[in-house]
């Protein structure tokens, strides 16, 4: 294979042939020699010292296997960017991506609507059921006799929102003895929520809100959104697929005030209906109502009541459908390109 003779550092090759070709793949210690490394087609050394060989093997070794793990997280950070990396960083443009992929998330959940009249506020919510063996999620939240709220994006987070509103209200109940104001209410949601959008040991709620009250400024909607903008609303659908419930709420806007609490309920049924597949059809397990007015606690409706709301709906045309998805749950429910978050000058009229 190779004439070896002794050199000043140590035994050097004096002539090469070449090794067969399972041995060009890779660079293995021999095995009866291990201080000699084959590399490429030819012996390239034998050391002098035992150990400083397996030294050069290991530093090839590290090298090769820092290389797979720069391929590996270059395969993971594709979809990312440089200026992602937390929530106060800020893009060159202007944006925080961290707060937008936050916002996506409102758009995984389930869409809900809500809308208004001079005397009532009504949330109309689509739940969904993970599998076939478990009961349908809760989607509308009770917060005080005055104002409930419905949810779309991470429950969890929901969950804690909720409480802290509940815990909002039972203070000052306590300290004024009256009903809080949904506008107060929200915009200490907001200011919560803003925490969050600006310190880099938290992460911005990935829940989007539909809030329903009533006070002595009457019937309220309001959406909060996880960059901790809030908006008063006539009417707003959020969720997925929701651009075709924004679509039928700004075609009939204008007739919403006027409305009784039947053709309310039954204008929010054909917006949510809107969303649905073509295939799928509301009933009493998927859809839940929420109803609050001057003389009507916040309240969500029964199986009964929900069957007579339904009733106002059934048979009619859909005025527009969703697509082919094949259920209310799971991966059809993603966004799509058209579900963008709308401009609140554009899905609502604001206040």
């Amino acid at each position: 294979m190779a004439e070896i003779e002794q050199g000043t550092f140590g035994l050097q090759v004096k002539h090469l042939t070449p090794e067969p070709p399972t041995l060009y793949k890779s660079v293995i210690p021999v095995k009866h020699n291990p201080s000699i490394i084959i590399k490429s087609k030819f012996i390239i050394t034998q050391l002098s010292h035992r150990d400083l060989g397996w030294k050069i093997l290991h530093r090839i070794l590290k090298v090769y296997i820092i290389i797979r793990q720069f391929v590996k997280l270059s395969e993971v950070n594709k979809f990312r960017n440089q200026y992602d990396s937390d929530v106060t960083v800020w893009s060159p443009q202007g944006r925080l991506h961290q707060v937008e992929y936050a916002m996506e998330a409102v758009k995984l959940g389930s869409a809900t609507v809500g809308l208004k009249s001079k005397q009532f506020a009504v949330l109309i919510a689509l739940k969904r059921a993970v599998s076939e063996l478990s009961a349908y999620q809760k989607k509308i939240i009770p917060i005080d006799d005055h104002i409930g709220i419905s949810i779309s994006g991470l429950t969890a987070d929901a969950r804690m929102l909720s409480r802290f509103m509940r815990t909002e209200c039972l203070n000052y109940r306590y300290s004024h003895d009256a009903q809080m104001p949904v506008g107060r209410l929200i915009a200490l949601v907001g200011n919560k929520m803003q925490i969050c959008t600006q310190r880099y040991d938290k992460r911005p709620l990935g829940v989007g809100l539909l809030v329903a009250g009533y006070d002595d400024q009457g019937p309220h909607i309001y959406q909060t959104c996880p960059s901790a903008n809030f908006f008063d609303c006539r009417a707003m659908a959020i969720g997925a697929r929701s651009q075709s419930a924004r679509t039928y709420l700004e075609k009939h806007l204008n007739t919403f005030m006027d409305c009784d609490l039947q053709q309310l309920v039954a204008h929010g049924l054909r917006a949510l209906r809107d969303t649905l597949p073509n295939e799928v059809e509301l009933n009493t397990k998927n859809v839940s109502i929420a109803i609050v007015g001057p003389k009507t606690p916040l309240r969500v409706s029964d199986e009964t009541e929900l069957a007579r709301f339904l009733s106002l709906v059934e048979g009619e045309e859909r005025r527009g459908g969703s697509g082919s998805a094949t259920g209310d749950a799971g991966p059809a429910d993603r966004a799509t390109g058209d579900d963008r978050d709308p401009q609140p000058a554009v899905a609502m009229d604001t206040e």
